[in-house]
């Protein structure tokens, strides 16, 4: 906050919600129910994962729905969130956790990753 981070409850992302987090290239970062993001507002378009690897063209996501999204997976799984996470990836477009949070941006639904 001395940074000038502004932090705000945000019900429709189920998170708090710091803006202009003044560290990362940019975007957002969902940590338990606590986003960082460096903007403005989560209401900006953003391009899912499999759209910016060229595997398909999707439509522009709300950046606020996919980090929703990671907001109910750590819900799930808790601490262990993080570990699982990595071990799946990390920021990638091979994470299912990313997938699954483009996918509920998508449709509104599905944000647990899908196990095949």
């Amino acid at each position: 906050m001395p940074a000038g981070a502004r932090p705000r409850w945000n019900r429709r992302d189920c998170a708090l919600v710091f803006h202009r987090w003044p560290w990362g290239p940019g975007g957002a970062i969902t940590l338990g129910m606590v986003i960082l993001h460096t903007g403005d507002s989560l209401d900006v378009a953003c391009a899912t994962y499999e759209h910016r690897a060229g595997r398909c063209l999707h439509p522009p996501v709300r950046l606020g729905d996919h980090e929703r999204a990671h907001v109910f997976q750590y819900m799930v799984l808790g601490p262990l969130f993080l570990p699982v996470y990595l071990a799946c990836g990390g920021v990638s477009v091979r994470n299912p956790f990313e997938r699954a949070a483009d996918r509920y941006a998508l449709q509104g639904r599905g944000w647990w990753p899908r196990l095949r």
